[in-house]
């Protein structure tokens, strides 16, 4: 055999042989996508929260000092209610502060804390401005009022806890949401400071105004008015696709059924407001001779058998053979026109008496007719709020129909119905008023 010609290389070689060899670079990760700014707007809404918390403390500072006084407690030692204050704030605010950093909530890291301290002031709140009536119910007497002292200042406690656990989630919150941008930081915090502001304005003008209470009758025909309208709501909504839908068995988009059936509920919607007009016509005559607080009751009353009849009629709608064209047979097309035709008694008594009685009511307590109109508007804005956001989601845990809406509605109005016969004749039935 020949000898091998291979030789062993010497180190140099060796080096010198892998120096020639192209380097490979290592893979480079990819630098990690820039955030996106967080809208302005979006912190503007964030720092609104700002004025609700400053609005409670505007108040504590202008009127509860007073007001544990008036309970009973005497002003050397009214300084030790307020020691809470400063004891949450040196507790509260850090410990919260903590939880919220490493919180793994699926609602965010500060939002649960945001609510739940929202929750409590309006549990204290309404702790604080009821005192003297639990601790009455509680056994206190006229002279003596130790039961009311003990709840104030439980509720008083509350409330600064209360105020704490959001403030320091809501400045956290602000800064996750500007990061290291100092210029959106100091607009942010220039934000909570308006809103601070806005807070304290409001609250000092509350403590400075005599006139915001409203009376036990003008709550029964804000509670009224806020049924009757979780009861309208429902109908406005959906009573043209109510028809389309659930009469003329169509749908959006296929074939013409729904459309159909939509002009159809636009007609009886005709209906209703020549029903309306008659009815307006005479309401002065009605409200003369039973009251308005009665005519109100058995219209709303009047109003959920409207309810309860298109439930019905929309039972028989899905339980029957369509034969002619697929088109729903004459009776349960009239029967639904006769029930929009009918609404539209109950629509003119809703656009006129509440109107009338928080007016008059009111004037006799020498505030605005403008502060009036506002206030029965939050009792009809509200209910349209929550009917929005419920109704959709609803429906469809029953199936995607109106009917659950409709039925909704039937129960608050029937409500509404029992509270205006019984309460409002005896409390608005004057001698000299017409709808009053």
């Amino acid at each position: 055999m020949e000898p091998c010609n291979r030789r062993e290389m010497t180190r140099p070689e060796i080096q010198v042989r892998h120096s020639n060899r192209p380097r490979v670079r290592p893979p480079t990760r990819a630098p990690p996508p820039a955030r996106s700014k967080v809208p302005l707007k979006w912190l503007f809404r964030v720092a609104s929260v700002a004025g609700g918390i400053q609005f409670g403390w505007a108040l504590q500072l202008s009127l509860l000092t007073p007001y544990v006084q008036e309970l009973g407690i005497p002003h050397a030692w009214a300084s030790w209610v307020w020691l809470c204050g400063p004891l949450s704030g040196l507790l509260v605010q850090p410990l919260v502060g903590h939880m919220s950093d490493h919180c793994k909530s699926r609602f965010g890291r500060r939002r649960p804390f945001i609510v739940a301290g929202s929750i409590s002031i309006v549990i204290a709140v309404l702790i604080i401005g009821h005192a003297a009536d639990i601790g009455r119910l509680l056994g206190d007497s006229m002279v003596s009022r130790p039961r009311a002292i003990v709840v104030f200042v439980l509720g008083f406690w509350l409330l600064d806890v209360a105020n704490n656990v959001i403030q320091g989630p809501c400045r956290a919150l602000l800064a996750d949401l500007t990061g290291k941008d100092q210029r959106r930081t100091r607009i942010a915090n220039a934000y909570y400071s308006l809103f601070m502001a806005v807070g304290n304005v409001l609250g000092y003008a509350t403590g400075s105004y005599s006139g915001w209470y409203l009376t036990r009758p003008i709550w029964i025909i804000l509670i009224v008015t806020a049924l009757t309208w979780i009861g309208w709501f429902p109908f406005l909504l959906f009573d043209t696709d109510w028809m389309g839908r659930e009469i003329y068995r169509g749908k959006p988009n296929e074939g013409k059924n729904y459309h159909m059936g939509v002009r159809m509920g636009s007609f009886g919607l005709m209906l209703n407001s020549v029903v309306l007009g008659l009815t307006s016509v005479v309401m002065e005559k009605l409200c003369k001779k039973w009251g308005a607080g009665l005519v109100w009751g058995i219209s709303n009353i009047l109003m959920s058998l409207c309810f309860i009849t298109m439930l019905i009629i929309s039972h028989l709608a899905a339980n029957i053979e369509y034969t002619r064209d697929d088109l729903p047979p004459e009776g349960i097309v009239i029967a639904a026109l006769v029930v929009f035709t009918v609404l539209g008694a109950p629509l003119a008594v809703t656009y006129s008496v509440p109107y009338a009685m928080i007016a008059t009511r009111i004037e006799s307590l020498g505030l605005g007719q403008g502060l009036s109109m506002g206030i029965l508007n939050i009792a009809i804005v509200i209910p349209q709020v929550l009917v929005s956001v419920g109704s959709g989601p609803l429906d469809q845990l029953f199936g995607g129909g109106n009917s659950p809406s409709f039925a909704v509605a039937a129960v608050a109005v029937f409500a509404s119905g029992l509270i205006a016969i019984l309460a409002l004749p005896r409390l608005y039935v004057q001698k000299h008023s017409v709808l009053v």
